[in-house]
């Protein structure tokens, strides 16, 4: 299988890789002219390219054919995290990404044990994490890692979606007859601490549908992935 890679520059003919990808292929990899590999513009298509010209850092090519991005889901979905401590959040980002994941939005609440921290440092390795795993995951975007917000802002984006799923430790509803046909999706799972019952009665209140994930209780990094791949499952994602 030719290697992937997502690359910035694109004309309607030609395109052009930049920078550590460019020096893997060209030195690494000692791509030479008509060498074909696969090229992804970030906007959901992968191009079939022929390598045309090899430079330390720029590797540059003829375009043979465009496809929409097979990896692609058809249901977008925004993970909102509750914010774990120590390094879980990179495993978080990571597996939210490989299932299918738009975004990520990590948000602190009032039983977090983590507390904000170099929040733009931090957000920067994460943002690679999130590319890493988009390129293993043969996706046609990386998905965003935004800045933490509080849990007070979570219900303003909320009419930013068709539905919002809140998996909350006091259950809810059914997760299978909520997802068909939902082409905007809003998961929020909690940190180690869990909710406040104040802090669920206001998602609640603002549109957030409660559900749960069954009768086991998850560990803080491991229900942002049951979550996503409960939901993807029964949008037909993971078929």
């Amino acid at each position: 299988m030719p290697h992937r890679y997502f690359a910035s520059e694109f004309t309607e003919t030609t395109a052009a890789l930049t920078g550590p990808d460019a020096h893997h292929l060209g030195r690494v990899m000692r791509a030479k002219a008509g060498d074909e590999v696969i090229l992804c513009d970030g906007a959901g298509f992968d191009y079939t390219a022929a390598v045309t010209a090899v430079a330390p850092d720029r590797v540059e090519f003829r375009l043979l054919e465009k496809r929409p991005t097979a990896a692609e889901p058809s249901v977008e979905v925004t993970l909102f995290a509750g914010y774990p401590k120590q390094d879980k959040l990179e495993f978080i980002v990571q597996k939210a990404v490989e299932l299918g994941a738009a975004r990520v939005v990590p948000f602190f609440s009032r039983f977090c044990v983590a507390a904000p921290k170099k929040e733009d440092q931090k957000n920067l390795r994460y943002a690679r994490i999130a590319a890493e795993a988009a390129k293993q995951a043969g996706r046609g975007l990386i998905p965003a890692v935004e800045l933490p917000l509080d849990i007070k802002d979570l219900p303003a984006r909320f009419d930013q979606f068709d539905l919002v799923l809140f998996f909350y430790e006091g259950g809810g509803q059914s997760l299978r007859t909520l997802v068909k046909d939902q082409k905007r999706i809003a998961l929020i799972t909690g940190a180690e601490g869990g909710f406040s019952p104040e802090e669920a009665e206001k998602l609640i209140a603002a549109g957030a549908v409660p559900v749960g994930l069954g009768p086991r209780i998850l560990r803080c990094e491991t229900a942002p992935v049951a979550a996503l791949a409960a939901v993807m499952t029964l949008a037909g994602q993971l078929e």
